[in-house]
């Protein structure tokens, strides 16, 4: 059901595979819902360090095993 017929980064990629939904993660992270989804859309698009951030921390909060380069590099 999640991201059909879209353009997808690893990161959306991700979202789309564990089910997670874009305003869950930006409660969850406080990272306004746009920018979660300006990075799910397209690799070229990262969000800021900070954004990055709180996006991976709020993963691992909910028992994801991820870091800032599986999804995005520096």
């Amino acid at each position: 059901m999640f991201g059909l017929g879209k353009k997808r980064s690893k990161f959306g990629k991700f979202m789309d595979r564990h089910g997670i939904i874009q305003e869950e993660l930006s409660k969850a992270s406080g990272v306004n819902r746009n920018s979660i989804s300006r990075a799910a859309k397209e690799d070229d698009q990262q969000p800021s360090m900070k954004n990055a951030s709180k996006i991976i921390k709020a993963l691992k909060r909910s028992g994801y095993d991820v870091d800032y380069d599986d999804f995005w590099s520096m």
